[in-house]
């Protein structure tokens, strides 16, 4: 090994020595992260492809009424459906409301999210469409064991989680409350006596056992999860406010990929179908990809029973209810999510 000092290595004096080195060795620095990025390609695509291709970007989340994706990604139907011509990648996200942003500034393309952020956003102006149903029902309200709640009546003055504030969950949480009549059931948004706070579902059963959060308005498979630990049902998907009814999952685009390239998205939307259609005629299957989809995406294992039981409080369904999207849009401006009262014609796209 050689050793010297930097004012033997330059031939200058101690001060000016020091600043020539630092400057040499930024300049080595950069030129090696450069290289580097060049050697990577410079993103985290799955697909890294020519220069010539169409890049298309999808996002989802890690849950179970996000499985259309997880099965389209994992069996290949879009690339099959877009062809080799079209670079693919993929973006996770923790609630709607980064997924929204990220749609609306062009990181993402398209993907998987709950009504309530695209309702939200598109009432704000925001340029997107909703191109097609991924599911309905999973939404589940549970309480966790040190909470004392054994019924809604118990909740008062207690804190309730959910994903994002007006996020699908939140809103029909805070709509099957609002039906009770009780003002003191309501979040103190709203002069309510309930703390709202949000999170990564993820982190729920941790939230659980810290004492720091009493409920969860969560999608599945983290009730399941969460009841599994101890947690107590106590709002199911068939009495939660549009529980069975609403659409809790759709695809959506934003304008430019639907008005700019609209073949893409027919393309896309061909591979959502058959991807809905696999898990409702291969329900052991897809129940197998999501498990492995979401171990890769959280380092979270599901149990296989768990999973069976999350994905059958699900359905997989392609069709959107326009009517009652409107309506749960309306409950998003009465609980004062949205400042004005919401316009949504246009948002569904029509079928050809």
């Amino acid at each position: 090994m050689w050793i010297f000092s930097m004012n033997e290595y330059t031939g200058l004096g101690p001060g000016k020595g020091m600043l020539e080195m630092k400057k040499w060795w930024l300049g080595a620095l950069m030129l090696g992260i450069i290289t580097l990025l060049a050697a990577c390609g410079g993103g985290d695509s799955d697909n890294a492809g020519g220069g010539d291709k169409e890049k298309m970007v999808i996002g989802y989340f890690p849950n179970i009424d996000h499985a259309p994706a997880m099965v389209a990604r994992e069996n290949g139907y879009y690339e099959e459906k877009l062809g080799d011509d079209v670079e693919l990648q993929y973006i996770t996200f923790p609630d709607g409301g980064t997924f929204m942003a990220a749609l609306k500034s062009g990181e993402i393309d398209a993907g998987l999210v709950g009504p309530g952020p695209v309702l939200n956003n598109f009432s704000n102006g925001a340029e997107v469409k909703v191109l097609a149903g991924a599911s309905s029902g999973g939404t589940v309200v549970v309480a966790s064991e040190k909470s004392g709640i054994d019924s809604v009546e118990d909740m008062a003055g207690k804190t309730f989680i959910t994903p994002g504030i007006g996020c699908t969950h939140d809103v029909q949480f805070e709509t099957y409350l609002q039906q009770l009549g009780n003002d003191e059931l309501a979040s103190s948004r709203i002069g309510g006596s309930l703390n709202h706070v949000t999170g990564n579902p993820a982190s729920y059963q941790a939230m659980f056992e810290s004492g720091k959060v009493d409920l969860a308005a969560v999608p599945e498979p983290w009730a399941s999860i969460l009841v599994d630990n101890g947690a107590k049902v106590i709002i199911s998907t068939e009495e939660i406010a549009y529980g069975e009814s609403l659409p809790n999952t759709v695809l959506v685009a934003n304008n430019k990929l639907t008005e700019e390239k609209p073949e893409l998205a027919a393309k896309l939307l061909e591979a959502h179908n058959e991807s809905v259609a696999f898990i409702n005629d291969n329900p052991e299957k897809a129940q197998k990809i999501a498990i492995d989809s979401i171990k890769d995406l959280t380092n979270q294992e599901m149990d296989a029973k768990i999973v069976e039981q999350a994905m059958s409080r699900v359905t997989y369904t392609t069709e959107v209810n326009e009517a009652v999207l409107k309506e749960f849009g309306n409950s998003s401006y009465e609980l004062e999510f949205l400042k004005e009262a919401p316009e949504f014609d246009g948002l569904v796209a029509d079928k050809e």
